[in-house]
């Protein structure tokens, strides 16, 4: 038998140490040559370890959360024949593979084409529960009933969970009674049925007080922030350390808008569906062409400020491993669909953790995106190094006086936070009124 010691390699990044985010092995294991054994962070991406042996793992160097320096010793495995020589193992490659890459947002993301159309139903419908596998009858309480040996009485049904003696109450009700610790027993009705309305009386006149059966407390949990949660808090903490915020908030029109995005989609071919988000990216881009110091990096230590001529548009998206910032390249030199199939490629690989190191870095402004759960008004966190970040709220039908007449109409607030060592309100100001003009007027806006 030999121990090989399999050493933390260069990943090519010049860093000195990386993070143990996960060990997918454990002492003892026997594993297969190019088993995976860890998952490594750096300073800017997650790299899969691969055993270049097979054997028995002896060691590992150390806990989830551990920085690991580069050439250190970070497995030990036990394989078959001689001794190896004293250092070997030290120079060999470890087989990775990029998988996700930090994010530098403020919390909001790129939302999903089905998110920008609608907010899901919060119930869920279901069949009321009933005995046997035929449907249930008028009148059916939805209890089970026991066939009985012949010659005897068949025994009353067992009346629904959870629910009172007589009454029904669909699958969405005794969740909700469970959810709020209500006993069903003991809320009055008119009807043989209890619903949402009855729940409502019940907590209006119990004084909202009511008893803590139900759904069970959830145990106290102790997270250990490691990997990209670690990265992401370090960076919103050096944002909002270093960076004076300011947040500008304007409400615009976009009943017009909605119409020509809806008319495009009709007759889009073989085109994915255009959602709010590339035309938003296009009057940004055409509107910091008069605004170079919005679209812009920020060197502190070296105090430069780097004025980009493209626009290389960040754009948060939501992944299961946190936020990430994919970027899209020269957003200015694409139109509504090259946008739009952009925005859904790099939203798929950053959620997918296939992103590369160059489409999550070098992004000069970034936009950010709940869809219809965006709220009213955001304050986002710039993406350090850059000077500003743009948020997008929910769009609303509103009341609102055009002519001296009240009408509905599309209404939606953009927010826009700024870095005050660089830009000065009244830039902020004037950058999003000239949004609002190409917003408001999409033939203004899809002109070249």
């Amino acid at each position: 038998m030999a121990r090989f010691n399999f050493r933390l390699p260069d990943i090519g990044e010049g860093i000195a140490e990386a993070e143990i985010v996960a060990w997918h092995v454990k002492v003892g294991d026997v594993i297969a040559e190019d088993q995976q054994l860890a998952d490594m962070m750096t300073d800017k991406a997650t790299v899969e370890m691969e055993s270049p042996v097979a054997g028995k793992v002896l060691e590992l160097a150390g806990e989830v959360g551990d920085q690991i320096p580069i050439g250190s010793v970070l497995v030990v495995i036990e394989t078959e024949g001689e001794e190896a020589p004293a250092g070997e193992g030290s120079e060999t490659d470890a087989k990775g593979e990029r998988t996700d890459e930090v994010a530098i947002g403020d919390g909001l993301v790129a939302p999903t084409p089905a998110q920008e159309e609608a907010i899901p139903s919060l119930e869920e419908k279901a069949p009321l529960p009933h005995a046997g596998g035929d449907e249930p009858r008028s009148g059916d309480r939805g209890g089970s009933v026991k066939a009985a040996p012949e010659g005897q009485a068949a025994p009353p049904p067992t009346p629904p969970a959870g629910g009172r003696g007589g009454a029904l109450a669909s699958p969405a009700v005794r969740a909700r009674a469970r959810d709020l610790g209500i006993d069903l027993a003991q809320v009055k009705t008119a009807s043989d049925r209890v619903r949402h309305a009855d729940l409502d009386a019940y907590l209006l006149y119990s004084g909202g007080s009511v008893s803590p059966r139900g759904a069970a407390r959830r145990a106290d949990e102790d997270v250990k922030v490691v990997g990209l949660r670690r990265k992401i808090a370090e960076n919103m903490q050096e944002a909002k350390r270093r960076i004076p915020h300011f947040t500008y908030v304007e409400e615009y029109d976009v009943t017009d808008l909605e119409a020509t995005r809806a008319m495009m989609n009709r007759d889009r071919g073989d085109n994915p569906k255009l959602t709010m988000l590339p035309f938003l990216i296009t009057a940004m881009c055409k509107a910091l062409r008069d605004y170079p110091q919005i679209n812009a990096r920020y060197d502190d230590e070296a105090n430069v400020i780097h004025r980009s001529g493209a626009v290389h548009m960040g754009m948060a998206t939501q992944t299961d491993n946190g936020l990430s910032v994919a970027v899209i390249r020269d957003a200015d030199g694409r139109d509504l669909w090259g946008l739009s199939r952009e925005i859904k490629r790099l939203a798929d690989a950053a959620r997918a953790g296939k992103a590369s190191r160059d489409e999550l870095s070098g992004s000069t402004i970034t936009i950010s995106s709940l869809g219809p759960m965006g709220g009213v008004v955001s304050t986002p966190v710039i993406n350090r190094p850059e000077v500003a970040i743009i948020a997008v709220n929910k769009v609303e039908d509103r009341v609102v006086v055009v002519d001296g007449e009240l009408e509905i109409r599309k209404r939606m607030n953009l927010s826009i936070s700024c870095d005050h060592r660089v830009v000065d309100g009244w830039d902020a100001a004037s950058f999003m009124q000239d949004l609002k003009k190409l917003i408001e007027s999409p033939l203004k806006l899809l002109s070249a």
